[in-house]
């Protein structure tokens, strides 16, 4: 029988002290989280979750180093992430925008070259089902076109967006440049690379495009919230390609859900219906 894990992940702040006094607040990242785990648990997957302050580097590494080691052949890893998306600069010249783009935890950023490692590790016809609802993430490999981190909304109130500020982003950087230079410089030869690609089946339901910000909301950030209602506590019924399609029926023109594949094409997979074990 196959075996489902999960790891759901929500940030409603960051440790100022790493952030250079940013502490990036944010309402409904958690409750995502718990939302998300909700879903898993109830399609039976086995389910970890990091809120906020602990959901450190350390802590999300680790649970994806453990998922890795676990899980087999037909077996599904979710990882949800809510939370601000970041950007550090391309130092192994492996981005076409010069920016490599992040996930902010707690403690400290980590890398999209990073998150692509870990999925490296897992075995070969591993489903890995991912769901990120913060800021460029289309491919969450790219650049976000930035206007602010909030704005008026259409009713008048605000609309805060799930993205690091360019300013804190610069100054976390030079602030802690030693540390992310260690990783933002590791290079691999192209052959190395090759040989390296994730052998497992990824698919990347995200809460916006790569030229996009997510929005956070009051209950739960705009993408989640939707991505719920379409879910119908599992009424749904359909694959993962009308999952997708109908959440972005759902959404603004200026946030719309991407549907990305890295790894290996599993055609099997993505005919399921969402969070089949």
């Amino acid at each position: 029988m196959a075996k489902g894990l999960a790891l759901t992940i929500g940030l409603n702040a960051v440790d100022p002290k790493h952030y250079q006094g940013w502490d990036g607040k944010l309402t409904a990242c958690e409750a995502d989280a718990e939302d998300m785990a909700a879903i898993a648990q109830s399609q039976g997957f086995t389910v970890t979750s990091l809120l906020t302050k602990a959901a450190t580097r350390a802590k999300v590494v680790d649970a994806i180093k453990k998922a890795a080691k676990a899980l087999k052949a037909g077996d599904i890893f979710m990882l949800s992430y809510s939370g601000h998306g970041g950007t550090l600069p391309d130092l192994n010249n492996d981005e076409p925008d010069g920016q490599d783009e992040t996930w902010c935890l707690f403690d400290a950023e980590l890398v999209d070259d990073e998150l692509y490692k870990l999925y490296r590790a897992f075995a070969k016809g591993v489903r890995i089902l991912v769901f990120s609802d913060s800021c460029h993430s289309g491919t969450v490999t790219r650049d976000a076109y930035y206007y602010g981190t909030s704005r008026s909304g259409a009713l008048g109130g605000e609309v805060r967006y799930r993205v690091m500020p360019p300013d804190v982003a610069m100054r976390t950087y030079r602030a802690n440049r030693e540390f992310y230079d260690k990783i933002l410089e590791e290079k691999e030869t192209p052959e190395a690379r090759a040989k390296a690609e994730a052998k497992a089946s990824i698919l990347l339901i995200s809460g916006c495009q790569d030229n996009q910000l997510s929005q956070d909301g009051t209950f739960n950030g705009l993408f989640t919230g939707q991505l719920l209602r379409v879910w119908k506590n599992g009424l749904f019924k359909g694959d993962y390609r009308r999952f997708h399609r109908s959440i972005v029926n759902r959404m603004p023109p200026d946030q719309t859900p991407n549907l990305f594949r890295v790894g290996v094409n599993d055609p099997v997979f993505e005919k399921q219906k969402p969070f089949t074990i």
